[in-house]
C-alpha cells in the first residue's frame, strides 16, 4: 500500500498546470509564436480548450484510442500507447506526454500543425478559437 501511494504521489508530482502567462512564455519560448501560421494567443487558446493548462489531462475516446497531456495529442496517430496500435508519427510513448515538461508536447505539436489540417487537427480550437479574436489569451503576459 506505502509502494502504491509513493507511485501515485510521484505521477501527480511530475504533472504540472500551467497559468496562462507561465506557458505564454514558454510556449514562445520554444517557437510557437508564429509556427505554422499561428500566433502564441492561437496555441494558448488550443491548449486551454484542450486540457486547460494541464499537462497531465487524459481523455478516451470511443473508438478505445487516448489523447495526451497539454495539447491532447492522439494515441491513434502521434505516439504510441498499451490500449492500440498507432502510426506513432511523433515516434514517442503517450505517457511521456503527461510530464511538466512539455519540450515533446511542443515537437509534436509542431509536426501536427504542419499537415494540412493545421490547427483544425485539434476540435477544441476549431470549436473556441478559430477566426475568433483571441488577444485577451495574451493581454498581461508582459511578452
Amino acid at each position: 500500500l506505502l509502494l502504491l501511494l509513493l507511485a501515485l504521489l510521484t505521477a501527480v508530482t511530475k504533472a504540472k498546470v500551467f497559468s496562462r502567462c507561465e506557458l505564454a512564455h514558454l510556449l514562445r519560448e520554444e517557437g510557437l509564436d508564429g509556427y505554422g501560421g499561428y500566433n502564441l494567443a492561437n496555441w494558448l487558446c488550443m491548449a486551454f480548450y484542450e486540457s486547460t493548462f494541464n499537462t497531465a489531462a487524459q481523455s478516451i475516446k470511443a473508438g478505445g484510442s487516448a489523447d495526451y497531456g497539454i495539447f491532447q495529442i492522439s494515441s491513434q496517430q502521434w505516439c504510441t500507447d498499451d490500449r492500440n496500435p498507432s502510426d506513432n508519427r511523433c515516434r514517442m510513448a503517450c505517457r511521456d506526454l503527461l510530464s511538466s515538461n512539455i519540450t515533446d508536447d511542443i515537437i509534436c505539436a509542431k509536426r501536427i500543425v504542419r499537415n494540412p489540417q493545421g490547427m483544425d487537427a485539434w476540435e477544441g480550437w476549431a470549436m473556441h478559437c478559430k477566426g475568433r479574436d483571441l488577444s485577451e489569451w495574451v493581454e498581461g503576459c508582459d511578452l
